[in-house]
């Protein structure tokens, strides 16, 4: 699988202020073990331990470059690849004292979001051949969000809304105060305008509610399979439906062949197994 995603404008932006957060947690005042250095130049070669698909490259990149500007970094493999255990993913030449203090940070990202594109790989590809996708959840690491929903990109997968502010997403509390899903969206669209309107329903009758108000995506709320079924004939492509809530990997070939456009994970970026990775200075030649 390769799935080299692009950098949004908002994405790359993130970068500097991830990276500048990161190496002021880590150095500090400074890094005294790295004083103890001959600033010398020094290669490095880095290895990933484990099976993976790689994300995070700007990231890691960035925490280099940031130490040392004349950093070269040849990189072996390309963003969104499926690598084997054992694989060099990247030799890098520049002061000895910027790879061994950048070193932590630059792996920090790579070996957190490799784990989400990895993740999202898995469940992206149990669904081959299917008209469903794979979205991600706001469920991500502290000031990762945008870090995290790249690296979902790059295992294949769809970004659901970024926060609170790009979509409205209507719930149980938020139909009973508005006093019907009608009235919610109507009130939606008329203080968003633009904004995409997502309702979630517990029933088939709501969801004929939200096709009549024109939904743009309604959200089946623990529907069990006959629901889904009768849900994805009702809508007859009308619009787009999502599954969401404790799915796991087994339960997507028969959620999928139901025929839903969309389910959400959680797990893809909350429940995050970091990728095994391995720099080393290499011996002057």
């Amino acid at each position: 699988m390769l799935s080299n995603p692009v950098l949004s404008t908002a994405e790359a932006a993130q970068v500097a202020v991830d990276v500048q957060r990161a190496l002021a947690e880590d150095l500090g005042s400074g890094d005294v073990t790295a004083d103890l250095l001959p600033d010398l130049s020094a290669c490095a070669e880095l290895r990933c331990k484990s099976e993976a698909v790689i994300a995070g490259r700007p990231w890691f990149d960035a925490c280099f470059l940031a130490l040392d500007p004349s950093m070269q970094i040849d990189w072996q493999v390309a963003e969104g690849e499926h690598i084997d255990a054992g694989t060099v993913i990247c030799r890098l030449n520049g002061r000895r004292r910027a790879l061994v203090s950048a070193e932590r940070c630059a792996l920090n990202f790579l070996q957190t979001l490799s784990a989400t594109a990895t993740a999202t790989a898995r469940h992206v590809a149990v669904l081959r051949g299917s008209r469903t996708r794979i979205l991600d959840t706001r469920k991500t690491l502290p000031g990762l969000r945008l870090a995290q929903k790249y690296a979902v990109r790059a295992g294949g997968g769809v970004n659901h809304r970024l926060g609170l502010y790009d979509a409205v997403m209507v719930k149980e509390n938020h139909i009973a105060a508005a006093g019907s899903i009608a009235a919610v969206v109507a009130r939606a669209r008329a203080l968003h305008p633009g904004v995409p309107v997502i309702v979630e329903v517990e029933t088939l009758d709501e969801l004929g509610q939200a096709m009549d108000a024109q939904a743009d995506r309604v959200l089946l709320d623990e529907f069990d399979d006959a629901g889904l079924h009768a849900a994805v004939a009702m809508a007859a492509g009308r619009v787009p439906l999502e599954v969401s809530g404790g799915v796991r990997l087994d339960d997507l070939p028969r959620i999928a062949a139901i025929g839903v456009d969309y389910v959400s994970i959680g797990s893809l970026t909350k429940h995050v197994e970091a990728v095994d990775l391995s720099l080393r200075i290499l011996p002057p030649p």
